[in-house]
């Protein structure tokens, strides 16, 4: 599948740009996004309150079925503090194993519960597992929905080891990254400040996926991957 990276985005963006810019001019920054996948959860909160101290904004792809409904709460704290509040699908089924209205159920039914708490509705999906093709993409776009992949992954649901885990991430970092993590895992959000603290020492500015992107606006259907 054809992906554009977020700094190709960038900089086909037209003068008459919208996007909105986070705490620097990624154009000029070196900024990476902080995502997590499949919350929020039970370490959600303690998550919260790093990113809180540390300034760091950050963009969460919530599971439906089982998370977004059974912590409404915490759905909206993440966007009352200034997250990006994106969708992960319902109940996490691989997208591209599954017929055009299952798909369409998956990411509609997230977007609704979603909406329904904060009132709006998410601009940008990660497929499961990242896969994705023609169809889930033409539903993606039909929904407004952007597809966001990754850049740095720390495989965090096969090891609770927190130093393992802020190793894989720091030796993928780079600038316009998208690092993936999951805030379910037991290991993961103890890693959070180590990496937080050492790419802020690297020069890092942490934004948003939208605003890593900025002044170009995600456009829905096409799939973003640094």
């Amino acid at each position: 599948m054809e992906t554009t990276a977020p700094g190709s985005a960038r900089e086909d963006a037209g003068s008459d740009a919208k996007g909105s810019f986070g705490p620097v001019d990624c154009r000029k920054a070196k900024c990476i996004a902080l995502t997590f996948d499949a919350g929020p959860g039970q370490y959600t909160p303690r998550l919260l309150d790093i990113l809180k101290e540390e300034k760091v904004p950050a963009t969460f792809f919530l599971l439906g079925k089982n998370h977004v409904k059974k912590h409404p709460d915490m759905v909206r704290r993440l966007a009352a503090e200034g997250h990006e509040v994106a969708n992960h699908t319902w109940t996490h089924q691989v997208l591209t194993d599954r017929e055009p209205d299952e798909i369409r159920a998956e990411l509609k039914q997230t977007q609704d519960a979603i909406a329904e708490i904060t009132g709006k509705k998410p601009r940008l999906m990660r497929p499961p597992q990242g896969r994705t093709d023609d169809t889930v993409s033409e539903i993606s776009k039909d929904l407004g929905l952007s597809q966001i992949l990754w850049s740095a992954t720390a495989k965090d649901f096969s090891t609770n080891d927190s130093e393992l885990i802020k190793k894989r991430i720091l030796d993928q970092a780079s600038k316009d990254g998208i690092i993936l993590l999951h805030d379910i895992y037991k290991g993961t959000v103890p890693a959070v400040p180590g990496i937080i603290d050492a790419l802020k020492k690297q020069g890092y500015t942490f934004v948003t996926v939208p605003q890593l992107m900025a002044p170009a606006e995600p456009v829905p259907g096409t799939i973003y991957r640094p």
